[in-house]
């Protein structure tokens, strides 16, 4: 049997050798660095269920495309006449301009659905196809500014 002194030098050697924390089956490299071993698969019904979910989103941006419609039906919806009141034309420029968005919206939420439900089916190659058929979306659509936002040329 070991001697206290040699059992507290082995000790403190242990300890001095690493005081970060170490997480089961973690190396010196970040995770993003490790080749991983192949087997994650992906779960279909997790891309389903976002798909189902952003085309309910898209559903709700097509009911209130609808009530807006509706609502504005008596304001000259679609036309410049409606009188001469500037409210009237000020209240028009801001229905289009909604009208504008919620279409470009809806249309985002469609290509997004139509992402998630082919990443689920795995109809991309590998996970680099799958993110250059999300990173197009930047492409093809640019998002609203923080505050105020961009209504012309849209």
């Amino acid at each position: 049997m070991p001697t206290f002194e040699a059992e507290w030098a082995q000790m403190k050697r242990e300890a001095s050798g690493d005081t970060g924390m170490s997480l089961a089956s973690a190396d010196d490299k970040p995770a993003w660095a490790q080749s991983g071993s192949g087997n994650l698969k992906s779960n279909k019904n997790a891309w389903t269920t976002a798909s189902r979910a952003v085309g309910k989103l898209r559903g709700d941006i097509t009911t209130a495309l609808t009530k807006l419609e509706e609502e504005q039906t008596g304001l000259g919806a679609g036309s410049d006449s409606g009188g001469g009141i500037q409210s009237a034309a000020a209240q028009r420029e801001l229905y289009r301009s909604w009208k504008r968005y919620l279409k470009g919206v809806s249309a985002k939420c469609g290509a997004i659905q139509d992402r998630l439900e082919r990443a689920g089916d795995h109809q991309y190659k590998n996970d680099e196809a799958t993110k250059c058929a999300f990173d197009g979306l930047d492409v093809l659509y640019k998002d609203t500014k923080p505050v105020g936002g961009d209504s012309r040329g849209r």
